[in-house]
């Protein structure tokens, strides 16, 4: 996991890690505190076996998300329009925030790879950024 993000409007955020051994871990992530925005959503995406899979290929007009892989790995690219960003995912306790206009693209999964993304609104289709050159022309006339 990197240190620092250097596209626009995403940073790292860490979330409360209790060792509870040999009962486990426990990890904790609250509205307002680890979580800068109110959480309307969650979801997570598991059964990732096609090695070829890839996931995002969007970017959103004004959804907040925060995700996290909370097993095995991914990688996840991150781009700005001026600045693209590859990010190993594989640290439970630490997500990537991700305000609106960041294109993201998740790739190389590992077969036990977990992703929880937590949202700041509901499902609106309308707030998708769906294709690359809209999304290019949309940071443009922001």
């Amino acid at each position: 996991m990197v240190k620092k993000i250097k596209v626009k409007n995403a940073s790292i955020i860490k979330l409360q890690f209790f060792n509870d051994f040999p009962d486990g871990n426990l990890v904790i992530g609250e509205e307002k505190k680890s979580v800068p925005f109110p959480i309307k959503r969650f979801y997570f995406i598991n059964s990732l076996f096609n090695k070829k899979a890839i996931r995002g290929l969007h970017a959103h007009k004004k959804l907040q998300q925060i995700i996290l892989c909370i097993n095995g790995s991914f990688e996840l690219h991150l781009d700005d329009g001026q600045t693209k960003q590859k990010i190993l995912m594989n640290d439970p306790y630490t997500g990537v925030y991700l305000r609106a206009a960041v294109w993201r693209v998740m790739k190389k999964f590992s077969s036990d790879c977990v992703i929880l993304v937590v949202a700041s609104d509901y499902y609106r289709e309308s707030d998708y950024i769906r294709d690359y050159q809209h999304f290019l022309k949309y940071i443009k006339n922001d």
